[in-house]
């Protein structure tokens, strides 16, 4: 009888803390959590760090899809995941920070500089008090070029699999169950056009951590950093 009072002492914690039954153990309680990992975005336009790595993104939280292994991430299956509407406006709309999107239930997007060179997803979820496992994530950024650059690469890194759009098409996709490595797959040679540039992106995890990095490489290989990041 003891063991099962405080069973229920601890699931009523977790929800008065925000979490759901069952998640209890794997959430954090309040947004402080994310304070190592991420800082609000700052109002000046953002430059890639040293390795030309984007740090400043719109993050949503997570979108719920139950996947208790990540050995189904095929490319069919990530595709029909990753394609899917799951609120209006998913694959057109420029999100703003802390707009409330109507999903499943209510999911929050978070205008953030990561402090690190890659984005850790499963400590924003876990920070916010959200489901870290069995999510999709949605990510949000616009780079503003100088000029126009021919024949680059957008380089992608990300645990587990994902898929990149830049203007609105399709350039990079990571299948299977993968662990976050920079660089792991490039694009075909894309032009980036002169000022406003839009990257969305989506990750895909069962269980396990959940994280992502993105730069662009030029002709040569090298990294560009000759840009600025701005949300809108």
């Amino acid at each position: 009888m003891r063991i099962r009072h405080l069973a229920l002492g601890a699931t009523l914690l977790a929800t008065l803390a925000g979490a759901t039954p069952g998640m209890a153990g794997q959430q954090a309680t309040t947004a402080t959590g994310i304070a190592p990992y991420f800082q609000p975005a700052g109002t000046a336009p953002s430059t890639p760090d040293a390795d030309g790595f984007l740090r400043r993104w719109l993050l949503l939280e997570p979108i719920v899809k139950p996947n208790r292994t990540n050995t189904v991430f095929t490319a069919s299956y990530v595709r029909e995941a990753l394609g899917t509407s799951y609120f209006p406006g998913q694959f057109t709309a420029t999100p703003r920070d802390g707009q409330i999107v109507k999903a499943a239930e209510p999911l929050r997007w978070h205008a953030l500089d990561s402090n690190s060179f890659d984005i850790k997803l499963f400590n924003l979820a876990q920070g916010l008090g959200k489901p870290t496992y069995g999510v999709i994530f949605q990510a949000y950024t616009v780079i503003d070029v100088p000029r126009e650059m021919r024949d680059v690469r957008m380089a992608v890194g990300s645990n587990a699999a994902s898929i990149w759009w830049l203007n609105g098409k399709e350039a990079v996709g990571l299948f299977n169950d993968r662990r976050m490595v920079m660089d792991d797959v490039l694009s075909d040679r894309l032009t980036l056009r002169k000022g406003r540039n839009v990257i969305r992106g989506a990750v895909i995890n069962g269980p396990g951590l959940s994280d992502f990095c993105v730069r662009f490489l030029d002709a040569e290989g090298k990294p560009i950093t000759a840009l600025s990041t701005v949300l809108r």
